[in-house]
């Protein structure tokens, strides 16, 4: 996806583009990365690549199912493993996963009659309540906040891990020519080859 999403003619359209972008841009910080690298925590935080990878799908799943009407329950421990990488778990297996979820997401808003159709949040102090409930545009829209959200925190990861930044990268997954002021990410000498 280029560095934009394109022109879009409903608003079904621009809420899948843009949730689609930011999905992108997790998925693109993981570009290249070694599985340690997908695992490591060189900031303060306790966040990795792999683990927003993880959380990123688990988490739009979750608000898919919650449009849809079949809320799942969850516990702390169950949302806190959402942020570990397990060790049969793998780059190749969370970009498929993020895949998979991207289009549950899609053919769940190709089902709905109306994007103003609403659902009851599950009870939540960290949710808001509204006795008419919530609708699904209200449910993509924060799905597009809470994956840039996610997004902004890969990115960070990534520039700390070997200094790569976003444009470079994105450059680099949809094979941009190199200009005099871009160049697309290429692995340092000596580095796994590029996966992702």
């Amino acid at each position: 996806m280029p560095g934009m999403p394109p022109s879009v003619s409903s608003e079904r359209e621009a809420l899948l583009a843009y949730l689609l972008q930011q999905r992108q841009g997790v998925r693109n910080a993981a570009y290249g990365l070694s599985e340690e690298q997908l695992r490591a925590r060189p900031t303060k935080s306790a966040l990795t690549i792999g683990g927003l990878l993880k959380h990123c799908a688990l988490t739009e799943h979750g608000w898919v199912q919650i449009m849809l009407g079949h809320p799942e329950t969850a516990d702390e421990q169950a949302y806190l493993d959402q942020f570990s990488v397990r060790d049969d778990e793998s780059l190749a297996t969370l970009l498929a996963d993020l895949d998979e979820v991207g289009r549950e997401t899609e053919a769940a808003v190709a089902s709905l009659d109306d994007l103003g159709q609403r659902v009851q949040l599950p009870k939540a102090p960290w949710y808001p309540s509204d006795p008419d409930g919530f609708s699904a545009r209200w449910i993509l829209l924060h799905l597009v906040e809470e994956i840039a959200r996610h997004a902004g925190h890969a990115d960070i990861i990534r520039e700390h891990l070997d200094g790569a930044t976003m444009y470079e990268l994105m450059a680099a997954v949809e094979g941009w020519p190199e200009t005099d002021w871009l160049k697309p990410w290429r692995p340092a000498a000596g580095t796994p080859k590029e996966t992702g």
